[in-house]
């Protein structure tokens, strides 16, 4: 969640960087499809240092464990990591176009952690992570929403108003939810770096599997949605 470099330009490149590779993700994916109607399914998970793989070897990344987890139980996917260490759902917004390539059947939108860490007005927090899910309903992309937890030193009426947050939106916006990304893994000093807020790569093995049974639900909404799509 606290980036490895805070200034401005360290992220201005990673968002150019993203968009170029999420350029050529997508000439992929329509290759693909024009191809073989049996390609993977492509999600992108869409989050911040969470997602990313903070001060983690990229095979340790949550996107590539969960992507090895599906794989051997013969789930073909395709998951692109559009993490983004420091970001909040006001940088994620931001970079929503760019992160999020054409031909993405499901998103797994992991934000929200940096703005309870910085004491963001929750109520900001609810309209940015509002919009995204918007736009992704608008481009008829499956969601798993993973909610997150306001730390306590923020207040109780602080906490409270974080933690209506994800539940809300996913009633109404009808996706998938996780309630807590860091179920399991928060607090426990075996499976988290030095500072406490990141996992370690066994961390994110354990994350992975908690959030592992929402992931298949989406990915039967992504065949339900393909079914329906070839019979029309």
């Amino acid at each position: 969640m606290k980036a490895v470099q805070s200034a401005s330009s360290f992220r201005g490149q990673m968002v150019r960087l993203m968009a170029i590779v999420n350029l050529l993700v997508a000439a992929s994916f329509g290759a693909a499809q024009a191809a073989d109607d049996t390609q993977p399914i492509r999600i992108v998970a869409f989050g911040d240092s969470l997602t990313a793989g903070y001060m983690l070897p990229p095979s340790d990344a949550f996107p590539v464990q969960l992507a090895k987890a599906l794989e051997a139980k013969g789930v073909h996917v395709d998951i692109a990591n559009a993490g983004v260490s420091g970001d909040t759902t006001a940088a994620g917004l931001e970079r929503f176009d760019w992160a999020i390539p054409e031909g993405t059947e499901a998103v797994i939108v992991e934000l929200g952690a940096n703005d309870a860490l910085r004491g963001i007005d929750p109520d900001e927090t609810r309209k940015n992570l509002d919009a995204i899910l918007d736009r992704l309903k608008a481009r008829n992309i499956d969601v798993l929403l993973a909610g997150m937890a306001a730390p306590k030193n923020w207040g109780k009426e602080y906490e409270a108003r974080f933690a209506t947050i994800y539940s809300d939106l996913a009633a109404k916006h009808d996706v998938l939810l996780y309630p807590f990304f860091l179920e399991g893994v928060a607090l426990d000093a075996k499976l988290n770096l030095q500072d406490g807020l990141h996992p370690t790569g066994q961390g994110v093995g354990v994350v992975v599997s908690h959030i592992l049974p929402q992931v298949e639900a989406l990915i039967e909404r992504v065949r339900a949605r393909r079914a329906a799509s070839s019979k029309s």
